[in-house]
């Protein structure tokens, strides 16, 4: 079921390269199409996973490279579980949102959403150093293509700058994975979990993943990548580049470095803590600053996901799952925000905050669904973003009290620039005449917005069927994590 479900789409890809290459909307409707049923086999995922077992479920092995001792390995668990539903709920509505915006290379480009998808679910599902990297590189090609094929006017220094701090941060990752699996004799995550490394081994290794992971995220001050990325990638790019591509930094965190390497991390915690509340407060302080709708969401990504890893951090359940559930959060809701600067920007063709205002006449609709995103961003309760945000919050304040407190003013800041984003955009007198003719949101952009807004609120008022999923695998993680003798050290001297 994981192969199927992680190269169904892949498979997908290379049929209609073949078969609809010159029939743009043959090939939008079978993206979709293909899309779609890999999300409906996902689910199947979901409904046969139990949440009671922590460990790996759905494995599958095949030989590969035996001699090497490198293998075909899947598996998910409650912690990957979340983010392989996240990526194959997105890729249909992502697939829809460039149904009309899309107009050159359509084949070429759904071919590159498609094959994106597979790779990244395929990177949740490794349980091979090997197949994982390989499945980590190859992300980088459709993304990169995404952006410098499809993107703005300066869309080939932004693919470039994406690659290339990409790469840099991997080759790292090979050389801490190689590291890893030289000392433990063995390729296989899951066994590599349960070997016992010596402290300065692990501080060397967790400083090669910081690095990749790191720029992933993207944290404080390797983030510079994603303000021009998410600028000139295409609504759809910039979508599943804040939905999905950030969380697989703070997978590799929760993935690798903490469970195998629980010393260095809590050795390291200090300085985890740190460049989060730069990235959560001097972020958010930038955000404040952009005239560029994408700019200003991209920065407020920055800072929210620097509270994901300050709850990943601090080694406690609540963080934790506050961290993991706000990934998914982030996903939902930083999605929509660039789905709902997409839709203006097929009307007016610009992301210039002052040329917009009093949109709230033309696009009533459209204001509506714009509000409940906003304030599912700033954290309203009722709504996705708190849940995350106060169960990161409660983790924090359990490892330091100093840490939840500078934490917290992000939560302000970042309240104040969407706000006051929101009010320049939707109320207001109407500037420009242009903006009186407007059509408000489609049935199309209905569609797209409809499943989103059901999430918003489902997990606003009912998170529990989401915490559960990663409850069991989180408890054991924190097990792992907390036996570490530098981590009783480090946490008292937070306190």
């Amino acid at each position: 079921m994981l192969s199927l479900v992680t190269f169904l789409p892949l498979v997908g890809a290379l049929a209609i390269l073949l078969v609809a290459r010159n029939n743009d909307s043959s090939a939008r409707w079978s993206a979709l199409s293909i899309s779609l049923v890999t999300f409906l086999l996902s689910l199947k995922l979901y409904f046969g996973f139990d949440v009671k077992n922590p460990g790996f479920q759905f494995v599958e092995v095949a030989e590969w490279l035996p001699a090497w001792k490198i293998y075909y390995r899947m598996g998910v668990d409650g912690i990957s579980l979340p983010f392989v539903l996240l990526t194959t709920f997105l890729t249909p509505l992502c697939i829809l949102a460039s149904w009309e915006s899309i107009q050159k290379k359509v084949t070429e480009y759904m071919v590159a959403f498609l094959a994106l998808e597979s790779f990244v679910v395929g990177v949740f599902c490794a349980l091979d150093f090997v197949l994982f990297y390989i499945l980590w590189e190859a992300m980088l090609i459709p993304m990169f293509l995404i952006i410098g094929v499809w993107g703005g006017p300066r869309r080939v220094y932004a693919a470039l700058k994406f690659f290339l701090y990409t790469l840099g941060g991997s080759v790292l990752m090979l050389i801490a994975m190689l590291a890893l699996a030289i000392k433990g004799n063995s390729f296989d995550i899951t066994e590599l979990m349960r070997v016992s490394y010596p402290f300065n081994f692990q501080v060397w290794v967790f400083l090669g993943f910081f690095v990749a992971f790191a720029v992933k995220v993207p944290m404080w001050p390797v983030h510079t990548w994603l303000p021009d990325a998410h600028v000139e990638a295409p609504t759809a790019g910039s979508v599943i580049l804040a939905g999905i591509l950030l969380k697989m930094g703070a997978y590799g965190f929760i993935r690798f470095s903490m469970p195998m390497l629980p010393d260095a991390s809590h050795y390291f915690t200090p300085m985890m803590f740190g460049l989060s509340l730069v990235a959560v407060v001097y972020t958010a302080l930038v955000a404040l600053m952009q005239t560029d709708l994408k700019k200003l969401i991209a920065y407020s990504s920055v800072s929210h996901m620097g509270f994901v890893t300050i709850g990943l951090f601090s080694f406690n359940q609540q963080g934790i799952e506050g961290s993991i559930l706000q990934m998914v959060n982030h996903g939902v809701v930083s999605g929509a925000l660039f789905l709902c600067v997409g839709v203006i920007y097929d009307r007016l063709h610009t992301r210039e905050i002052a040329r917009f205002g009093g949109l709230a006449v033309p696009m009533p609709v459209y204001a509506t669904i714009f509000m409940v995103f906003t304030m599912a961003s700033v954290g309203l309760p009722g709504t996705n973003g708190f849940v995350g945000e106060f169960l990161i919050l409660l983790g924090a304040f359990l490892a330091s009290k100093w840490v939840a407190l500078i934490a917290s003013t992000g939560v302000v800041l970042g309240a104040a620039y969407m706000l006051w984003m929101y009010k320049k955009v939707i109320f207001g007198v109407i500037r420009h005449a242009e903006n009186e003719g407007l059509l408000d949101v489609n049935m199309r952009e209905v569609a797209i917005f409809a499943p989103l807004l059901v999430l918003v609120f489902w997990i606003g008022f009912y998170p529990g069927p989401f915490l559960e999923i990663f409850h069991a695998s989180v408890d054991q993680l924190v097990g792992q994590v907390n036996t570490s003798k530098v981590g009783v050290s480090v946490l008292s001297s937070l306190h």
